[in-house]
């Protein structure tokens, strides 16, 4: 992977340039799903009735069956690595978002979850869409075989080679086994925040944006679906204008959304369990073991007692691209100590990202949880 001896020159660009018009509004999709998979079955057995139904809303991805035996190795030592994507399909009832091109889709957004031992505390790795990766051959979900890539932008790896082909590079970048994958789609997201009755935020500074179209004062603020979306898809009004910052955004709503699902309980209001349950097993995909509402069950337990306040949060180590200063590239040694403290169940240190083009700026400092 390239590096750019320069450090942090081109921030501002990084990331920014040279996209096509749709994907101003692509950003973001995967801050419901890591939430979204820890409260979809948060009801436990009160589901009762309502297991068949949730089992059919349920789309699954048998990456096992894909990826064979090419993948690192297994090690069950009580810690969980999750790939949690956000798809950006043009088709159905995202079409209003931008217009479709023939079917296919990108990973805009996309985080590595990884849960200690007895899941009390995790660290979230985002990975930025324009960051330039090797890319293993893969087997499209059709059965072609791609040949194998040293340079290929990282939210193109899910329109060339489907979900198996981005945990595969995923894995190869880290060689750490990701032990589930969970997508979530636009609408998807819409409908979980307005099954939840809105998330509530406080932004320090007016935001107006008219790529996102969000408009919201400085304040608390109480988001329905769509402007949760238009919040985490915000980038030239906050920070610096770039996708790292809107990296920064996505995490700090992240954060806001944990603590609005653990304090609304769910316990209490049946029928809001119910419809939400119902509304997140439709708008996810998960790999195969997770594919059904038992095993769902099993892991949202498993995150019950994480608060956003055991979460670190980080962006990839990166740099500007050496090739193409619109695109960004991992920082080979601090990216191994990213993943070398993972492997080791230990906090990621600070001098992984002390020279990282990520976690710069005050874009997210602007969303705050509110009281």
């Amino acid at each position: 992977m390239s590096q750019d001896s320069n450090g942090v020159a081109g921030h501002r660009a990084a990331g920014r340039g040279r996209r096509r018009k749709p994907a101003t509004r692509r950003r973001g999709l995967v801050i419901a799903a890591w939430s979204a998979a820890g409260v979809v079955l948060l009801g436990g057995a009160g589901l009762g009735w309502f297991y068949f139904k949730l089992n059919g809303n349920l789309k699954t991805v048998d990456i096992d069956q894909a990826l064979g035996t090419d993948r690192p190795q297994n090690i069950d030592n009580g810690s969980m690595d999750i790939l949690v994507l956000g798809s950006d399909s043009r088709g159905g009832a995202n079409s209003e978002y931008g217009q479709d091109d023939g079917g296919s889709a990108r990973s805009d957004t996309a985080m590595i979850v990884h849960l200690y031992e007895g899941h009390k505390k995790a660290s979230v790795v985002s990975i930025p869409r324009d960051t330039m990766v090797a890319r293993p051959s893969c087997v499209t979900p059709k059965g072609k075989t791609i040949a194998a890539s040293q340079r290929t932008q990282f939210n193109e790896v899910y329109t060339l080679g489907g979900a198996a082909c981005v945990v595969k590079t995923v894995e190869t970048m880290s060689g750490i086994r990701m032990d589930h994958y969970i997508e979530v789609d636009f609408t998807g997201f819409k409908n979980i925040i307005d099954n939840l009755g809105g998330v509530e935020i406080t932004t320090n500074k007016p935001i107006k944006d008219h790529g996102s179209h969000l408009d919201l004062p400085a304040g608390p603020n109480k988001l329905n679906g769509e402007q949760a979306l238009g919040l985490v898809r915000t980038r030239k009004t906050v920070g610096d204008g770039s996708d790292l910052g809107r990296i920064q955004l996505q995490q700090a709503f992240m954060k806001a959304l944990i603590k609005q699902v653990k304090g609304i309980g769910l316990f209490d209001n049946p029928k809001r369990l119910m419809d939400l349950a119902d509304t997140a097993t439709k708008a996810l995909t998960t790999d195969k073991s997770l594919g059904d509402v038992k095993s769902l069950m099993g892991f949202a337990q498993s995150l019950q007692g994480i608060d956003a306040r055991d979460l670190q949060m980080i962006t990839l180590p990166v740099t500007a691209d050496s090739r193409d200063p619109d695109r960004v590239a991992p920082l080979t040694k601090e990216s191994k100590m990213l993943w070398d403290a993972l492997r080791a169940e230990q906090p990621i240190p600070a001098e992984a990202t002390a020279n990282s083009m990520g976690d710069k700026g005050t874009a997210g400092g602007i969303v705050q949880q509110s009281p």
